[in-house]
């Protein structure tokens, strides 16, 4: 599936709670503090998409089954989120240098140069 498409805002704030089993003063304490930011409709509604809705279930997971505070909460999602873009990152590095080898073995093959 099309991240765009899978991203789209679509929950107002009512179907966001009931998704995650909080509040709906809970998620409008997280937008506050930064954990979680809705996209808002022309008339200023709050619409979640499905990376939030998963965002505020680890949240969720991370403070009632873990214990951990809204603070620790913010860091270990933004380091989650940092390795998840390394990773992304990392495989592309990974793609760009199998096509160079690729390249270069071609270039190597054509000119009657054997590598193992």
């Amino acid at each position: 599936m099309n991240d765009q498409v899978s991203n789209e805002p679509w929950y107002v704030i009512s179907v966001a709670s009931r998704m995650v089993d909080l509040h709906p003063q809970t998620l409008r304490y997280y937008e506050r503090v930064g954990l979680v930011v809705p996209e808002r409709s022309a008339g200023s509604v709050r619409l979640y998409s499905p990376g939030d809705i998963e965002r505020l279930r680890k949240i969720r997971r991370l403070t009632s089954e873990l214990g951990v505070n809204l603070a620790g909460a913010d860091v270990i999602l933004r380091l989650t989120d940092t390795i998840e873009q390394l990773h992304v990152e990392m495989d592309e590095m990974h793609a760009a240098l199998e096509t160079e080898i690729q390249r270069l073995r071609r270039r190597l093959d054509e000119r009657g140069i054997v590598v193992d």
